[in-house]
């Protein structure tokens, strides 16, 4: 097989770029380890800033989203027993958008399906060769049988444990990392939200977040040790202990129910520099991850793929090659910008191990400053909804 684009990865950032390649005419081949069914399957975060809207859009796959998702001009955020409002339309006329990831690759794979474009499933033994010269290829074993795909470029858009990132030499490649001592235990329940606008909760006990996936649909979490049993944590026991970590008029109207999925993630900060390594590009989560506080993982994959893109379809219609040069550059600065966004958030709601009562009162009056100054809520209101490409 030859294409001039191949992706590795077929989760929604190798989805957006294969459909952004293809609209523009550049042929894309999407190589993805699981089935699509399992690929539809996962549930994740979703908020979704601004420019990942547009992209969508861009893409001929934000129609649904348009139709259907929640258009969230604010949150809230609380502390000490009360909450209070960021305005993000009211600071800086903008907004986000909480439709979940599932909805958004569904909406891209539908969108794939359209044109006819390639996506292989079930594929395995992925291996990328000769990244470094001026002819790449990537082999694969799909029903037993090894296969080749000769392309000009390498799109690694597949995640923290693909094989992209691992292809870059050690000498080349540069991590850097903050393991949180802490997880997010949360919870599905087919309830309706505690409120129209997400909730991020600083407690004494831990941290709290009330989210959302539709109107009869919530995402809940709480702040536990990431080694706890699930087993450990029944419906009432949740429901108990995220109560108490929000202020009562939140927790006196929470309508409660059984839960239809239960987990507990880890939380890490990662960063890799570089994001090219030749005609090896890293895209998303091969090249970083950021706590959820934030909602930035799909948001900053979206970035990358704005930058990668753009840098190759200039490249195939205008003979213009500094895109390609300085890819690795402008996604990084995003990134950093916005992993600082969502460590700042972290450290700022969550409780550490070590935590002293003195801590717990300097995090109060962070969050009794941000009340207070508009200055703060702007700063935090940009962030949020996303920091411009």
């Amino acid at each position: 097989m030859r294409t001039q684009v191949c992706i590795i990865g077929g989760g929604p950032s190798g989805l957006l770029l294969s459909q952004l390649l293809h609209l523009k005419g550049i042929d894309t081949i999407v190589l993805e380890r699981q089935s699509r069914a399992y690929v539809l399957s996962r549930i994740r975060a979703g908020v979704l800033e601004t420019g990942l809207c547009n992209l969508l859009r861009k893409a001929g796959a934000g129609e649904r989203m348009d139709r259907e998702g929640f258009i969230h001009g604010g949150t809230l955020l609380a502390a000490e027993g009360r909450k209070f409002r960021i305005d993000f339309d009211g600071l800086i006329g903008k907004s986000v958008m909480v439709y979940g990831q599932t909805e958004v690759t569904r909406d891209l794979y539908d969108a794939r399906d359209r044109m006819d474009g390639k996506i292989i499933h079930d594929v395995d033994g992925t291996t990328i060769h000769s990244a470094d010269t001026d002819a790449p290829y990537v082999t694969f074993v799909k029903d037993g049988t090894e296969q080749r795909v000769d392309c000009e470029w390498v799109a690694g858009c597949d995640g923290f444990h693909g094989v992209s990132r691992k292809t870059i030499p050690d000498s080349v490649l540069r991590q850097y990392e903050k393991v949180y001592p802490f997880g997010w235990l949360g919870i599905l329940s087919e309830t309706p939200p505690v409120d129209d606008e997400l909730i991020y909760a600083n407690h004494e006990r831990g941290f709290a977040l009330c989210s959302m996936r539709n109107a009869n649909l919530s995402r809940y979490y709480i702040q536990a040790p990431v080694d706890d049993p699930l087993g450990k944590w029944s419906d009432d026991t949740f429901w108990d202990e995220l109560r108490r970590r929000l202020p009562a008029e939140a927790a006196d109207r929470m309508v409660t129910g059984p839960s239809i999925e239960k987990s507990i993630a880890p939380l890490r900060s990662f960063i890799a520099e570089p994001m090219r390594w030749g005609r090896l590009f890293l895209v998303g989560d091969a090249a970083h991850i950021v706590p959820p506080t934030g909602a930035k993982g799909l948001n900053l994959a979206a970035s990358d793929v704005h930058y990668l893109s753009d840098a190759l379809i200039r490249l195939y219609d205008e003979n213009y090659s500094a895109g390609i040069e300085t890819y690795s550059a402008n996604a990084l600065a995003r990134v950093w910008k916005a992993s600082r966004f969502s460590w700042w958030m972290t450290s700022t709601l969550h409780r550490f191990p070590t935590q002293t009562a003195f801590d717990q009162n300097m995090q109060e009056a962070e969050l009794s400053y941000l009340e207070n100054s508009r200055a703060a809520q702007t700063a935090l209101a940009e962030n949020y909804v996303g920091l411009p490409y």
